[in-house]
């Protein structure tokens, strides 16, 4: 088997057909299987998928386990040579997989690989190209710097915007909606951290692999589509709560210990009162 596609599935009956749809109506010439895991959804997606694709292997979770979980049940009943974890609300364009996994091949120090993601409007979605968010991206990021100086390679670095989008680039982190990895390099650096209920376990791992020695790269050879947002409900006041504890999770994990007691208070003291003002302004809008 030369590639495991990994769907996890949560309330997302549409766009999971059309993702389904989208990688059997193209072309694809090699050898692949679909694991959709479902965390209980309740607007039919799994029959769904028992009524109208036999040969997609199913995982029904009893409850809603979380993006990183949901993955590595699919991960440990996959097959295939190569991992791809691909979002349900995500269309793939004609050989698509089979570009990715002959660049690999090519290339065997690639450990993650990422195609070109780009938004229904044909914008490139930015998340797909990304540095580690250290403090210093992270407040170029914060206060608007990133995107009043996106070709500086200082201000610019969160979403690499100063990179060409249509060039491969080696980079720090991927996006989990489309991330491609070497099955020797997951056996190497483990699974998704489960700490991570959603949000934030791509770049984690991505942060492992590159620490492991692998190299990360940015593809745009390959497309897809990336219907951002319509997996999750950005208005859900718990998935606003995980986004902000991912990146606490992730600073407490990788960079506690590099930094000062004064930096690590001060990230700790913005994270908080950004989730506090989102859950307050969320609130209002509901």
């Amino acid at each position: 088997m030369d590639l495991s596609v990994i769907i996890v599935s949560y309330n997302n009956k549409k766009l999971l057909k059309q993702t389904i749809d989208s990688i059997y109506d193209t072309r694809q010439n090699i050898n692949f299987e679909i694991i959709v895991v479902d965390n209980k959804s309740t607007d039919g997606s799994v029959e769904l998928i028992k009524q109208n694709y036999n040969q997609v292997k199913l995982i029904e979770n009893k409850n809603n386990l979380g993006f990183s979980k949901a993955n590595n049940i699919g991960i440990k009943q996959s097959k295939g040579r190569y991992i791809l974890l691909l979002n349900s609300d995500t269309i793939v364009t004609d050989n698509c997989f089979e570009k990715c996994i002959k660049y690999m091949k090519q290339h065997p120090d690639i450990g993650a690989l990422g195609c070109k993601v780009v938004l229904p409007d044909g914008k490139l979605d930015p998340a797909c190209k990304r540095s580690f968010p250290t403090p210093e991206v992270s407040f170029y990021r914060m206060t608007g710097l990133s995107k009043l100086f996106p070709k500086s390679k200082r201000f610019g670095k969160y979403n690499l915007t100063y990179l060409d989008e249509d060039e491969i680039h080696e980079v720090d982190c991927l996006v989990g909606a489309f991330m491609m990895v070497k099955r020797e390099t997951i056996e190497q650096v483990g699974l998704l951290d489960e700490d991570f209920f959603m949000y934030g376990e791509d770049i984690d791992w991505c942060y492992r692999i590159k620490n492991a020695g692998w190299k990360i790269v940015y593809y745009p050879e390959a497309q897809i589509i990336h219907y951002k947002g319509g997996s999750s409900d950005k208005k859900n006041p718990k998935l606003i709560y995980e986004f902000y504890r991912s990146m606490y999770l992730f600073y407490n994990k990788h960079y506690k210990d590099k930094y000062s007691f004064l930096t690590t208070l001060l990230v700790y003291s913005g994270i908080g009162t950004i989730l506090a003002l989102k859950l307050v302004l969320n609130a209002f809008k509901r």
